[in-house]
């Protein structure tokens, strides 16, 4: 349920030999040389599903640096996917140790304790990884899973909410997992179901038997969330001609279309998104671009958090943000919560690279702005 049995999503390794000549005298000179070396070697051993000779290359770099995070965590990683839960546990402590803040090292406490049936612990596990990193929607979605374990049910379908309000994805990710069996039959998760209905009828799947196959959902419970979304008015029903009889298709209702846009399938599956036009307030978020330019530049906290709302409220640029910047929209969201705990440390460690998600928005926004005016 949480990609175990996927092993590890990694970068493409590229065996290329000839990416450096280093000589011996190099090697030996350069600490972090044979670190690194040994730790993509690791990893393509990984990716491999070689977990066992993995390990004993992460091993031979931890003998180098002890301490070095980043490869206790694949040492971690790959004793949990080997089962071998006991040591998976003390390497998780051990980064703890060195980080106690440290989410993913929390979640992946919590993934064990859950393989051990111990869901108390894992629930206990994985609040820390939210404490560190309230955005962590894996984290959150772990949480709704082992608190409807519990049988916890409005707990787990308020974190699921909170998971789902981070990425969506975790919506079409619940309808087939069994740890909510528990909460499956709430009005609360029916309203789960419509989300991810809604969604699918946004990405150009206009027929019962689309939805059906791009949501998992069971064919009566799709009908059902179908029926919800064309009493709330977000969707309309019309008719197309099948050989001699005639289907139902449903398309957002033209309100809501102009809010959100919507996706067409192209050839390959592919998705085209046809934005809503005229686009909302592109010059108020290219103005509000350059004034976050200037907090960044000139490390002023409270002048970042104040125009980072343009970005992020709904009653702003909120929805433009979501619907043609989506990663940004949760990169900006998470800026001004790591600068309101870690204040002028976290704009100076970043600035480089909020500088630079800055400028590939605005690139895109004069785009636009241009193609209106044409």
């Amino acid at each position: 349920m949480f990609g175990k049995k996927n092993k590890v999503k990694e970068l493409k390794s590229e065996k290329v030999e000839s990416e450096k000549i280093v000589t011996k005298e190099t090697s030996l000179v350069d600490p972090s040389y044979n670190i690194k070396k040994l730790f993509k070697k690791g990893v393509n051993l990984m990716a491999d599903e070689k977990l066992d000779d993995a390990i004993e290359i992460f091993e031979q770099a931890l003998r180098i640096e002890p301490d070095n995070v980043e490869i206790l965590m694949k040492v971690g990683y790959a004793r949990f996917h080997l089962e071998d839960h006991l040591d998976a546990l003390k390497i998780y402590d051990k980064v703890l140790e060195i980080d106690i803040t440290n989410p993913e090292a929390w979640n992946l406490k919590g993934l064990v304790h859950y393989e051990q049936r111990k869901y108390a612990k894992a629930l206990d596990a994985v609040n820390k990884a939210i404490d560190s990193d309230k955005t962590y929607g894996m984290a959150w979605y772990n949480k709704a899973c082992f608190l409807s374990l519990l049988n916890q049910v409005p707990e787990s379908l308020q974190a699921l909410k909170h998971a789902i309000e981070i990425d969506v994805k975790n919506a079409r990710k619940s309808i087939r997992d069994k740890d909510f069996a528990n909460v499956r039959i709430e009005e609360g998760f029916k309203r789960i179901q419509e989300v991810v209905v809604l969604e699918s009828v946004k990405q150009g799947y206009h027929t019962l038997g689309a939805i059906v196959w791009t949501t998992f959902l069971d064919k009566i419970d799709a009908e059902v969330a179908l029926r919800k979304l064309l009493e709330k008015g977000l969707i309309v029903q019309n008719e197309k001609r099948d050989g001699l009889s005639k289907i139902p298709v449903y398309d957002l209702a033209d309100n809501i279309a102009d809010k959100i846009g919507k996706e067409k399938i192209g050839f390959f599956g592919l998705t085209k998104k046809k934005l809503p036009k005229p686009v909302k307030n592109l010059k108020a978020m290219s103005q509000a671009i350059h004034v976050a330019r200037e907090a960044i530049e000139e490390v002023d906290i409270e002048k970042a958090i104040k125009v980072f709302d343009e970005f992020i409220e709904p009653t702003k640029s909120g929805e433009q943000m979501i619907e043609n910047f989506f990663e940004e929209h949760r990169e900006i969201r998470l800026w001004k919560i790591r600068i309101k705990d870690r204040g002028e440390e976290y704009i100076i460690e970043n600035k480089e690279k909020m500088l630079e998600i800055l400028d590939n928005i605005e690139v895109t926004i004069t785009k636009k702005l241009r193609d209106e005016i044409a």
